[in-house]
């Protein structure tokens, strides 16, 4: 049986945006400093940061689109944040690239960075002052497609939700059991099969996170299967 304070950690290392093919390496978060200088004419990030010309950036990974309180957004921007999307490494890398012609109707007048190793420096930096962990090349966990295949028996397994529970106790000190975000994404209703294939993924080190790898690669097949059914549930 596993002991369930290793999920402080998995609670923490568990998702991560997945990083784009523009931004191929570890960002130097010193230089993003400096490229930053650029964006805190209209951004404020920190504590106690507040909204300028452009909605203040605290938490801005895994945070919905338009939905920095109290900051008016354009319809554009509303709308894609009611059509669900989130900011994730992906979708910050190619809207700094070229804000207009990422989302049509935007009101950030920003020319963009066309240089990667900029971008993936200025978004380093970015997610050092947004939340932690900042392992920026992480997959997201949930993604389709992680290129691995999950023994058909595995996936069939039928998780025991109170196992779960107690597995995912320190878990829970991070990830909130309503699905709010707070500077760590949630993990509440995740579908079953996603959960395991992605812990899968890192037990069988095909998915980089050397953390998440030994995390992973300490739990039984059951008790992945128990951790991805009182997820699951956490939605319903």
């Amino acid at each position: 049986m596993a002991a369930p304070r290793i999920f402080a950690a998995l609670a923490v290392t568990l998702l991560a945006p997945a990083l784009s093919a523009g931004a191929s390496e570890f960002g130097d978060v010193e230089r993003g400093a400096e490229y930053w200088k650029q964006c805190r004419t209209c951004h404020r990030i920190g504590p106690n940061a507040s909204n300028k010309v452009g909605p203040n950036l605290n938490f801005i990974f895994g945070r919905p689109f338009g939905a920095a309180e109290g900051y008016r957004y354009s319809k554009a921007m509303l709308a894609a944040g009611e059509a669900g999307r989130v900011w994730d490494l992906d979708q910050l890398d190619a809207y700094i690239t070229d804000p207009r012609d990422f989302l049509k109707g935007t009101k950030m007048t920003f020319k963009g960075i066309q240089n990667p190793q900029e971008r993936a420096d200025v978004l380093a930096w970015l997610r050092e002052n947004s939340d932690n962990p900042q392992n920026i090349p992480e997959a997201a966990p949930t993604a389709i497609g992680t290129d691995h295949s999950v023994d058909p028996a595995i996936l069939a397994i039928v998780g025991d939700p109170e196992y779960g529970e107690y597995l995912s106790s320190e878990c829970l000190t991070c990830h909130r059991a309503d699905g709010e975000m707070e500077g760590i994404p949630s993990v509440t209703g995740w579908p079953e099969e996603d959960f395991v294939i992605a812990m899968h993924a890192y037990k069988d080190k095909v998915r980089e996170h050397p953390v998440m790898q030994m995390m992973a690669g300490r739990l039984s097949n059951d008790e992945i299967a128990s951790l991805a059914t009182y997820f699951r549930a956490l939605g319903e």
